[in-house]
């Protein structure tokens, strides 16, 4: 018997957007974070494998007991829908990565799952 889909919700949490807002902050000034997050917020959601995502933006893959990616394995087991991941898009030729502005978590979580499964996003240019 194969491994049943991942269930996405149909649009980010509000505090995913405070959170995206947060972390992109600290790595834009402050305007340019504010504009991302409102593009974001916009953004039709799109699919990618997990593994692209982690290869895309150079993170590692988080522990599978780290608290985060256990609670998102255990919301996938149980058939709980995850909020989709919020992310700026990277630029190769000026060696800039994929920006997981939220959902790092999940993702790995999904590698943890099945790393070809699709994750549901929102992507939007730096």
């Amino acid at each position: 018997m194969g491994k049943s889909a991942v269930s996405w919700s149909p649009k980010p949490a509000g505090e995913d957007f405070d959170a995206a807002h947060t972390y992109l902050s600290l790595v834009y000034p402050s305007a340019h974070a504010r504009r991302l997050v409102q593009a974001l917020r916009r953004a039709r959601p799109v699919s990618f494998a997990a593994k692209d995502l982690l290869r895309a933006s150079g993170l590692p893959l988080l522990p599978r007991d780290e608290s985060h990616v256990a609670a998102d394995l255990k919301r996938i087991h149980k058939g709980k829908s995850l909020s989709p991941v919020l992310l700026v898009q990277g630029d190769l030729s000026r060696a800039i990565a994929l920006v997981v502005a939220d959902g790092y978590h999940r993702i790995c979580a999904i590698c943890y799952f099945d790393e070809d499964a699709p994750v549901v996003c929102r992507l939007v240019a730096q």
